[in-house]
């Protein structure tokens, strides 16, 4: 039993199957992560994967319920870190490995070529301190304090190998700099879904999964819809949570 902190509670991120450490102190993990993390293309028996950006781990924890592949999560803060690391051992997978790391320095010394790279990037790009929430953790990780959006794409494409897949969950808003950038840094665009909190709405997400020297062929896919009429999770995304 892994031992818990301040307020953190072990909740699960997929009914029944797996766990994960929070604190609503922090943040806890989001509809984004385990969009994202069911989203990508993903090797089912072997692989390197990483996460950019992982936070308290979700997505790497999610990715470990489709591939055999070892998970790399990187991460700046050290207490969401320190969280990842004790799901990791709650879980009992030794395949996932965290590290406390600024991307801006992974970069540097990465020698990795992976198959996989996923990102639940910072999604503002506001440098005003009144932007920001008073949680200095909640501040890092919506927004771009430490890293921008190109910074993200460039190091993703970095990361890959040659027709390795790149995958990132953001806001509509920010559509355009992400398929600039992705192209801008070689990873060409292959599949787009956006998501809308409900029927009628405007979408509030968007996942697009690029591969690295890939040629153009971009698909949009069936749009997401997370809320029913009766404001109850859709059937889609009920699924995803269970673990279907």
């Amino acid at each position: 039993m892994v031992e818990l902190f301040e307020d953190e509670r072990i909740d699960y991120i997929i009914k029944d199957k797996l766990k994960i450490i929070q604190s609503p102190s922090v943040f806890t993990f989001s509809l984004d992560a385990v969009l994202l993390a069911n989203f990508v293309y993903v090797p089912i028996q072997k692989g390197k994967l990483l996460d950019l950006c992982t936070g308290t781990g979700a997505v790497p924890l999610l990715l470990t319920t489709r591939t055999k592949g070892n998970i790399t999560g990187v991460e700046i803060q050290g207490r969401l870190v320190d969280m990842a690391k004790r799901s990791v051992t709650l879980n009992q997978l030794d395949r996932v490995h965290v590290e406390e790391m600024n991307i801006l320095d992974f970069e540097k010394m990465n020698k990795v070529q992976y198959d996989v790279v996923t990102c639940n990037p910072p999604y503002f790009a506001s440098k005003n301190p009144n932007d920001h929430n008073e949680n200095k953790h909640l501040a890092i990780a919506r927004h771009e304090l430490f890293c921008t959006l190109e910074d993200v794409i460039r190091i993703a494409g970095k990361s890959l190998r040659q027709g390795g897949k790149a995958a990132f969950v953001h806001r509509p808003e920010r559509l355009m700099d992400l398929l600039s950038l992705m192209r801008t840094y070689c990873l060409e665009p292959k599949r787009l879904q956006f998501v809308y909190p409900k029927k009628g709405r405007d979408a509030n997400m968007v996942l697009v999964e690029g591969t690295k020297g890939g040629k153009p062929d971009l698909r949009l896919l069936p749009p997401v819809i997370v809320y029913n009429d009766q404001n109850h999770y859709t059937e889609e995304v009920r699924r995803l949570y269970e673990g279907h």
